[in-house]
């Protein structure tokens, strides 16, 4: 059984190398390719990514529902890992995803550790091992067995943000869903950008906005009029 990694990018060239090197370093012979599906960037991610010797492709349309979707067409691998660029998966990935679905779990993610060792920062991260979808994110990487995948349709594209946790819902009502406890590393650049209560309050905010259905194109005006945060 092979994987194939799906990263979906945007203006991610300082931090693309990075992940694409770590992966490649811990594959152990168990990834098929790994798949960069860049957004129309307009900084040096796709060439950044290209020289690394991954494939790279304009997805045909922006927006990461599209291209993690567009990134699966293009995967030959029997699991799908889809990793944000600012994210990194601990080096036994390829270990734990295949032991989680070899036990049952077709579907899952990582908990959640910052690269910061603020004490909120930390609190935030102590509640990633509870299985409640305020818990999850696709920062914490996402894998999913290709036959689950295509039951599921992929990501939906009428999610322009929050695609990973409609994703998410919907993987938990058909599979069981595991959450390896182990944590992904993850980038605080947002709230290098804004303050901590601004993040976890527009974090909050969008989250209602979401559960309460409100229309995509509101929820991204509201979130960006919150945030200084262009990778939607």
């Amino acid at each position: 059984m092979k994987i194939s990694i799906i990263i979906p990018t945007y203006n991610e060239e300082r931090c693309v190398g990075r992940l694409i090197q770590h992966l490649v370093q811990n594959s152990n012979n168990k990834v098929a390719e790994i798949i960069v599906v860049d957004g129309n960037s307009n900084d040096h991610t796709f060439e950044e990514a290209e020289k690394l010797g991954v494939a790279v492709y304009q997805s045909p349309k922006k927006g990461r529902a599209h291209q993690m979707n567009y990134g699966a067409s293009k995967a030959s691998g029997e699991v799908l890992y889809f990793v944000h660029a600012d994210s990194l998966p601990p080096a036994t990935y390829t270990e734990d995803i295949l032991q989680a679905i070899a036990e049952g779990y077709p579907v899952g993610s990582y908990r959640t550790r910052f690269d910061s060792n603020r004490f909120v920062l930390k609190v935030n991260a102590f509640f990633s091992r509870f299985d409640r979808i305020m818990c999850r994110g696709g920062d914490q990487t996402i894998y999913v067995s290709r036959t689950l995948f295509n039951k599921l349709n992929g990501y939906s594209h009428a999610h322009k943000i929050m695609e990973d946790y409609d994703f998410i819902i919907r993987a938990k009502k058909a599979a069981r869903f595991k959450i390896i406890p182990k944590c992904a590393l993850i980038s605080i650049r947002k709230y290098q950008d804004n303050s901590y209560w601004r993040v976890n309050f527009a974090n909050l905010t969008i989250f209602t906005m979401f559960f309460l259905d409100f229309p995509q194109e509101t929820m991204i005006r509201t979130y960006k009029k919150m945030m200084n945060q262009d990778k939607l």
